[in-house]
């Protein structure tokens, strides 16, 4: 199904991006990550959070954490509770916070999206529970903060604000599905300001799970190459502040890029495999042009989901030669997997913060490792360096299940 046009929704505002807050095993912050996606640096090295000595896949592309956070309104004890995930969410979040300008508000939402949230938590609570069933200590807690509504509410009370959370697990397109209901929710006029984004964390049991299915490949990841042989996992957060356009003027903010655009629909076809010929992925691509009021051959960049699977990249392919049409040719593609890994949650998070970087400085990411363009892609992917100015860039995002959703930015001049 497709999802409503803001048009349908009664709403015609421009909504805009005001901060932008990112964190990758790039590094943390915008200038690092934009200094990395630039030259087409990879963050991708052995596994060393946990033993992967039984998994056939030893790499990842694991973040280096700082050991303190920012300072905020959260108590000593609070941040000391906060795990893996929380705090990547947390330092993506103070930035794009900061970067805004915005101040504590009554009501302000907050829309998030993930896939395992604090699983790590989970996971440390099962491995106590089954070693050691009478020993209880720091159980109540890991119940407490497993719960992904929690990471919501220390953002909350991180900054000062109350509102309403939403919570998006929707696979690999939760954190693309979380910017575009907080995209629609505001060009419908039920919100001013929307703080959203995703994240997700790298653990064990999520790395083993994708091992077992064999979906993980043994070197980094090559996304579109005809020699693809699965996908590299990661970790991450991205964060967005948007609001509207006369909001952003009112307080004189600076914009970072604008948001034109979004698609979203299902596919039914397998739990786990997309439809062959990317019906559904095709339908997200032209759901958010119609939002957008835009052509596919006004697109100039697009960042592809390209997990590097056989099938993903295969379908995502044959869905983008039947979108752009004869203007195929012209459209440069990449997927930023190839530097980072796929984030899961966060994955259209990040890589709509990766837009909004080509389209405000003027480059596109190329994908590292690449050897042989895989012949099904009638579009160039982006394997060097590129300065170029650009005008508009469409973040892809699919998801296990068949979530699709395609998001449209802008670039603010």
């Amino acid at each position: 199904m497709l999802f409503p046009s803001s048009k349908s929704l009664g709403g015609d505002r421009r909504i805009v991006v005001t901060g932008a807050g990112v964190v990758t095993a790039l590094g943390a912050g915008w200038k690092i990550n934009a200094a990395g996606f630039r030259a087409g640096r990879t963050a991708i090295r052995p596994v060393t959070l946990f033993d992967v000595a039984r998994q056939r896949t030893k790499i990842a592309a694991e973040i280096d954490l700082p050991t303190t956070l920012p300072r905020t309104r959260l108590a000593e004890k609070s941040l000391r509770r906060i795990n893996r995930a929380g705090r990547m969410l947390l330092l993506a979040a103070h930035e794009a916070w900061t970067q805004s300008g915005w101040q504590a508000e009554e009501n302000l939402p907050i829309i998030l999206g993930t896939t395992s949230g604090e699983m790590l938590l989970g996971q440390d609570y099962l491995e106590q529970a089954i070693n050691a069933p009478r020993r209880l200590k720091q159980q109540a807690t890991r119940v407490a903060y497993y719960q992904v509504q929690r990471q919501g509410l220390d953002l909350s009370d991180a900054f000062g604000f109350q509102g309403p959370i939403t919570i998006i697990a929707n696979a690999c397109a939760s954190g693309t599905n979380a910017i575009g209901h907080a995209f629609e929710m505001l060009r419908s006029g039920r919100a001013e300001k929307v703080l959203t984004g995703g994240y997700d964390a790298l653990c064990h049991l999520t790395f083993a799970g994708f091992d077992s299915l064999q979906a993980l490949a043994p070197a980094p990841c090559r996304p579109f190459d005809a020699e693809r042989n699965g996908l590299t996992l990661g970790e991450g957060a991205a964060v967005l502040t948007l609001e509207t356009l006369a909001g952003a003027h009112r307080r004189g903010a600076e914009i970072l890029g604008e948001i034109i655009g979004y698609g979203a629909t299902t596919d039914t076809h397998h739990l786990t495999q997309p439809h062959p010929e990317g019906n559904a992925a095709l339908a997200a691509m032209n759901a958010a042009c119609a939002s957008a009021g835009i052509l596919p051959a006004q697109i100039d960049y697009l960042n592809a989901h390209g997990t590097a699977t056989p099938q993903n990249d295969a379908t995502e392919a044959a869905a983008i030669n039947r979108w752009a049409g004869d203007d195929t040719k012209n459209l440069a593609v990449s997927s930023t997997k190839a530097s980072i890994g796929h984030l899961l949650g966060a994955a259209g998070a990040v890589e709509a913060v990766v837009c909004l970087m080509a389209l405000r400085e003027s480059w596109l990411p190329p994908e590292p490792g690449l050897n042989q363009i895989d012949p099904a892609c009638r579009f160039p992917v982006v394997c060097q360096p590129v300065d170029r100015k650009i005008q508009t860039a469409l973040s892809n995002s699919f998801g296990f299940g068949g979530a699709n959703a395609s998001l449209i930015f802008r670039r603010w001049a």
